[in-house]
């Protein structure tokens, strides 16, 4: 599958679950119904090393374990090192917190403004409307609040948080977000759409989900007439590693698209996933390859457990360097540390500018070479 773009090279069909009829196959209920969720389940599948087993064994103090059928075929269950197995199945270094990790590492908590509504940008917000995915990356920033393994007992309360973007006009922009919006029932999103677009003031929805990695199926053609009608709703999806791109994925992603939806990817850097260019481009490219624009990298966040994850920041200032100027403009993403403690988004970028004077700009390009602009007439 990987590392050729070609699209004959990309996942298709049920993999293990080949038995199963094509009508369940590609019914995102079944899909949920049938996901891995236990160790008991997971070992009927894959040989698991001692490191995952203790992994597993402390995930409901954590994060739980829930994988779709779907995911999981994306797995090589040879590989421990596998970059689709080290997101989503546990490990026992999560039960190592180094001192500088926070469960809440990027300070949500600290500008909620109503029980799931955070409010840290002067024009947007952010609105947590559920504590559910689909599968559960080990990684996750929330997983304080996610899955409920830590007795968060986070309730969403809608109606305060759609009181609170009524009253207050700034508010120009809605990213829903949880847990995955998308695991809500077509009414429930149906209506807080609707419930947002008669506000006035808010321009611009947008749903942050990566329900159609873990769960293309999802992604129906009702799903997408709701989308449509409430539209241009903008969506964020989350893409770490060329092999997620699958032909299932390509023809959820082009249903979004055709029904008025932008589509941008958010990648998190992850060591031993995706902390080299050649993996990187790849997954830009195949990303360009399923109309989705790759919009941010981020650096891993200080959450608690997530060590084994985390890559050097030069490392992600190398990967990027190693595509600007290397491929298409369209497949570079901006590499951005969510400043712990709820400084927001900070960009991180090579240096292109070597000085500026009252006289001139001195550049350096791709290549390395230097460039002079002049200031002034």
């Amino acid at each position: 599958m990987y590392p050729v773009d070609n699209l004959e090279n990309w996942f298709q069909g049920k993999g293990l679950w080949a038995d199963v009829s094509d009508d369940d196959w590609s019914s995102w209920v079944w899909q949920l119904k049938n996901r891995i969720t236990t160790l008991e389940k997971l070992e009927k599948y894959i040989s698991l090393t001692p490191e995952e087993i203790a992994g597993c064994q402390f995930a409901n103090n954590k994060l739980a374990l829930a994988i779709t059928p779907y995911f999981f075929n994306l797995i090589d269950r040879d590989n421990p090192n596998c970059p689709i197995r080290l997101q989503v199945i546990p490990r026992g270094a999560e039960m190592h917190v180094a001192p500088q990790e926070l469960l809440d590492p990027v300070g949500e908590e600290s500008s909620m403004v109503a029980p799931g509504l955070v409010h840290r940008y002067p024009d947007r917000v952010l609105f947590l409307i559920t504590d559910r995915c689909a599968a559960y990356c080990r990684y996750c920033t929330r997983s304080r609040l996610v899955s409920n393994a830590q007795d968060y007992n986070f309730h969403p309360e809608l109606e305060s948080g759609l009181k609170y973007i009524e009253e207050h006009t700034e508010v120009r922009d809605v990213l829903l977000s949880g847990g995955d919006p998308l695991l809500l029932s077509d009414n429930k999103l149906d209506s807080l759409l609707g419930r947002l677009r008669q506000i006035k003031h808010v321009e611009f929805i947008r749903i942050g989900s990566r329900i159609p990695t873990f769960l293309p199926q999802r992604i129906t053609p009702e799903l997408c007439e709701i989308l449509k009608k409430h539209g241009p709703i903008w969506m964020s999806v989350h893409l770490n590693h060329p092999k997620e791109c699958t032909h299932e994925l390509k023809d959820a992603c082009e249903r979004l698209v055709c029904s008025g939806s932008p589509l941008g990817n958010q990648s998190v850097l992850l060591k031993g996933i995706n902390d080299d260019v050649d993996t990187m481009k790849s997954l830009v490219h195949r990303l360009l390859m399923m109309r989705v624009r790759p919009y941010y990298l981020y650096q891993c966040d200080l959450i608690t457990g997530s060590s084994h994850f985390r890559v050097d920041v030069n490392k992600g200032i190398e990967i990027i360097e190693g595509l600007r100027g290397h491929t298409t403009g369209y497949a570079v993403p901006q590499y951005l540390i969510d400043a712990p403690g709820g400084g927001g988004k900070i960009p991180v970028n090579p240096q292109y500018v070597r000085e500026i004077n009252k006289d001139e700009v001195i550049l350096r390009n791709f290549q390395g070479n230097e460039y002079r602009y002049p200031l002034g007439n």
